[in-house]
């Protein structure tokens, strides 16, 4: 029997290495590491502003919920938005991303940010404080989804609406299906997905 040559041996070493890896992201949530930001700061042309802004809909005006922001990619968008009397709150796990994104924003001229750090289990926020909230590529890195929905539901008002972006190949990429069962839940209701099951937003909404 031939024996693999070294480069066949290397390659097929560094392809285990990879799906080990890749399987140890699925099975330990966490935040994408500020060292590893380059992940999330390229286009995201099937998750688009574009495709966000029709989904969320943002208005002049707005209170408005992020989590996990990441560097920004979204917000500053948002933020223009909703305009001088809207607001939009950031909150993340790290404070690194909160203090790039709070950069970005002095840079454009936002000064309708505003940042918070913790634990999106546990939201530092009022009950029904926000017209709408999102997040984007960062369900999965929450080690309790729907302890986070919960507290989602809790801070938007009645009828409040809750956009959340998912992109196949994040190592903590949630489907369809998993992520309607766990908004439902959480006492969320579905109401439509913009894109593919491979890159979407999803809408729900806090009932009346």
């Amino acid at each position: 029997m031939r024996r693999p040559s070294v480069p066949t041996l290397v390659a097929l070493v560094g392809g285990g290495a990879v799906a080990a890896g890749a399987l140890w992201w699925r099975t330990h949530p966490s935040a994408c590491p500020y060292g590893q930001r380059f992940w999330v700061q390229p286009p995201h042309p099937v998750i688009s502003r574009k495709r966000l802004r029709e989904v969320l809909a943002p208005s002049d005006g707005e209170r408005v919920l992020e989590v996990g922001p990441g560097t920004g990619y979204y917000t500053l968008d948002v933020a223009q938005l909703v305009g001088r009397g809207g607001r939009v709150e950031i909150f993340d796990l790290q404070q690194e991303m909160l203090d790039h994104t709070m950069a970005r924003a002095r840079a454009s001229g936002l000064a309708n940010i505003t940042p918070s750090q913790g634990d999106a289990r546990r939201l530092p926020y009022p009950d029904a404080a926000f017209d709408a909230a999102l997040l984007v590529a960062t369900l999965g890195e929450i080690p309790d989804q729907e302890a986070a929905l919960r507290e989602l539901r809790r801070v938007l008002e009645p009828g409040g609406r809750l956009v959340v972006g998912e992109l196949f190949g994040d190592p903590h990429w949630v489907r369809p299906g998993r992520l309607r069962e766990r908004a439902e839940a959480a006492g969320l209701v579905f109401e439509r997905r913009s894109g593919s099951p491979l890159g979407y937003f999803a809408r729900l909404r806090r009932p009346l």
